[in-house]
């Protein structure tokens, strides 16, 4: 009868969570939840595809619901169980999580809290994969190839351990390095340039200390041509020297903006990375062969605390065997791709046209309305591009009226440059106090950022101000622009946006 087999699949399901959940060592009370929820569901909708990847989607909102207690830090969020480890076990991909979760959302009506996450989680995502696609060849560029030979192992050793600080160890090290920097700087990580610029200064760190070791003919390569000409002969380098700095160089090699790249190092890079020396849960010469073991085992166990208390999915999964499986992304850039490799190039492709999110949408450009142009080619370089042109138009200009523009201020019957000068301030204060305070979905950013967007707003509203006051003067026969030049609507608008436009650019 239909009852007798409603019973048989109910057991079913149960007997599937119940798999999942011994797997992930999960509590009995978000197994309980999560399985009253899923009922629920299953019993008001049509559920398509894997039963065991809708009980994912059902015990990751459990788990994100309750809060867990800890030793010296009070309550933490979720219950310790990453969104990696719920996958792996459901044997569910990231970009198919994010397309049945969104689903689940709906159904079962979730907080608008815990949409937001999603969507912050999602672009997290889509900006790592295409920062990692382009971590592989500036560290190739940069370093020998950690998908060549074998490593060397060491002789006469029962265990045949390998040799520490392989040049596959330094790749994994330094890109945990950079995912576990970002996780701490949440305006940073769903941040394309930002991203960018912040896995250059951990590229300038770790290349910097490995021209400081001994065995460097094992890790750099010689052809890089930020190479400096210092360590181009094979003579001895002091260890007590500090780290020589390629950043500007890598900027040069890799689409990156030097100004843009040397802020993210000096407010945030450089302060964290002293901190983690100060608490010794990094060592200085970061590549000498026991510091680096000591190093790579701290990186790694800090961020899986990171991970576990966070709730977000483990970045390290790039780094692994099968990620193309576990995240829908091609990651061998020697080996030919194979028809797994091409149709999850197309899952992703797809992914990231459809949720667009790489582009922000603005009235300014409904960019929301248009597919984007070889999106998963060059996304960093058509991002910091776009920086770069905005910083070449205003090159060389300043954050106030022109000679010209004064003089122009000065012709008319009643002066505006006092009330101008006064409104720019003014307005420039609320963006700052706006764009430095936490939201309801992101968190503020630095008082500097703030400060360099405002510094370019001002400069091309001044210089744009310009081009239409002489257009209108030329248009009107040389006739007063006193009443132009007092419209309080037309001179907040045209500073709205160019701080949009600014804004878009990064």
């Amino acid at each position: 009868s239909e009852e007798e087999q409603n019973h048989v699949e109910e057991s079913s399901v149960r007997r599937s969570l119940e798999t999942l959940c011994q797997e992930l060592n999960m509590d009995e009370q978000t197994a309980t939840e999560a399985m009253d929820n899923f009922t629920a569901i299953w019993n008001t909708y049509t559920l398509e595809g894997e039963v065991v990847h809708w009980l994912a989607c059902s015990l990751y909102a459990a788990c994100r619901k309750g809060s867990t207690p800890t030793v010296g830090k009070g309550l933490m969020e979720g219950n310790c169980v990453s969104l990696t480890r719920i996958l792996r076990s459901s044997k569910l991909s990231l970009i198919q999580f994010f397309s049945k979760m969104r689903k689940w959302a709906d159904m079962s009506n979730l907080s608008q809290d815990f949409r937001l996450r999603m969507d912050r989680l999602e672009r997290n995502f889509e900006v790592s994969t295409v920062i990692f696609r382009k971590f592989e060849p500036i560290f190739m560029d940069m370093f020998q190839n950690p998908q060549g030979a074998e490593p060397p192992r060491q002789p006469r050793s029962r265990k045949h351990r390998r040799l520490p600080c392989h040049i596959s160890d330094v790749f994994k090290f330094c890109w945990t390095l950079f995912v576990y920097t970002k996780g701490n700087f949440r305006m940073i990580g769903d941040d394309l340039v930002n991203s960018y610029h912040l896995l250059l200064c951990c590229l300038d760190l770790v290349f910097g200390n490995a021209l400081l070791c001994a065995n460097r003919k094992d890790l750099i390569n010689p052809t890089f041509r930020g190479l400096p000409p210092l360590y181009r002969a094979d003579g001895h380098v002091s260890s007590d020297e500090p780290p020589p700095c390629v950043l500007e160089r890598l900027c040069e090699l890799h689409d990156g903006l030097v100004v843009e790249a040397k802020g993210i190092k000096q407010h945030y890079f450089k302060p964290y990375i002293q901190k983690l020396f100060q608490k010794q849960e990094l060592l200085t010469e970061m590549l000498d062969p026991q510091n680096f073991i000591d190093n790579n085992k701290a990186i790694n166990r800090e961020y899986e605390e990171y991970v576990l208390t966070v709730g977000d999915f483990d970045e390290r999964v790039f780094l692994g065997a099968d990620a193309d499986e576990e995240i829908g992304t091609p990651r061998k850039i020697i080996q030919e791709m194979t028809t797994s490799q091409t149709a999850a190039q197309s899952q992703l492709q797809q992914h990231v046209e459809k949720s667009g999110s790489l582009a922000p949408s603005t009235p300014l450009t409904g960019r929301v309305y248009l597919k984007e142009k070889d999106l998963l080619v060059t996304p960093v370089s058509s991002a910091t591009q776009s920086v770069g042109r905005l910083q070449s138009m205003v090159a060389g200009l300043r954050t106030a009226p022109s000679d010209h523009l004064m003089q122009i201020f000065k012709s008319c019957s009643r002066d505006p440059t006092e009330s101008i000068l006064a409104r720019v301030k003014t307005l420039g204060q609320t963006f700052k106090e706006h764009y430095t305070n936490d939201s309801d979905d992101t968190p503020g950013a630095h008082i500097d950022f703030a400060e360099n967007r405002l510094k370019l707003a001002e400069i091309l509203y001044y210089k744009i101000l310009e081009n239409v006051i002489v257009q209108e003067t030329k248009r009107l026969h040389g006739r007063d622009m006193s009443v132009l030049l007092e419209q309080d609507i037309f001179h907040c608008s045209l500073m709205a946006c160019c701080l949009e436009v600014v804004l878009f650019s990064y």
